[in-house]
């Protein structure tokens, strides 16, 4: 990433885990840093399935593939999608506060997660970013799923990813030394932390 040192450069983090992720970038970058909320969409009844992805500014990505293999009609998805609604207004309010929102527009935008497993929280954020209109988008992560990075391709100027695999069971916190959840209250705390830094 050490070409886009010297760019005037806007970090934007998706929470949870981008989040620590995202603060190691913009400080090598000297860049600033936002949080881009970006949730799955769960499948009725599988919550650990997706069936799309919705950002704050309600960009929404649905997995056609998914929708019809599972028979998931129209009013699931709206049902489902509104309930990811509200958890994303409440974490703009806990993360964002009423601090104005960071420009993007003409700049440099670096989106990074701790990894892409199917892409789609990702694909969601990318899309959602493009309206701001950047000079450049960028998606960065430590890890990705190979078929991932193909779709981000499409939507990102550049995809930067430490490790690409390809098997099919994939797993983010299989390539991380020490893997755990990030909960709401750490991610807090940490741009807390990284706010008061850019003070000094």
């Amino acid at each position: 990433m050490s070409q886009y040192a010297n760019q005037s450069v806007v970090v934007l983090a998706i929470p949870n885990g981008g989040v620590p992720v995202a603060i190691v970038v913009a400080g090598a970058l000297k860049a600033e840093l936002e949080v881009i909320i970006s949730r799955k969409i769960p499948v009725p009844l599988n919550p650990e399935g997706g069936l799309g992805a919705l950002t704050e500014d309600g960009t929404i990505i649905i997995n056609e593939d998914v929708v019809r293999r599972d028979g998931i009609t129209q009013e699931q998805i709206e049902y489902e999608a509104s309930k990811v609604k509200a958890s994303i207004k409440e974490r703009c309010t806990k993360y964002k506060g009423d601090r104005p929102p960071v420009k993007i527009s003409g700049q440099l935008a670096i989106i990074v997660d701790d990894g892409l497993a199917s892409g789609i929280t990702m694909m969601a954020a990318a899309e959602s970013v493009r309206h701001w209109r950047p000079k450049e988008l960028v998606v960065a992560v430590p890890i990705a799923r190979e078929s991932a990075v193909n779709q981000l391709r499409r939507v990102a100027d550049r995809v930067v990813a430490c490790a690409v695999a390809s098997m099919p069971k994939f797993y983010l916190a299989d390539y991380y030394r020490h893997w755990r959840d990030i909960s709401d209250d750490e991610v807090v705390r940490l741009l807390e932390q990284w706010r008061r830094c850019q003070l000094h």
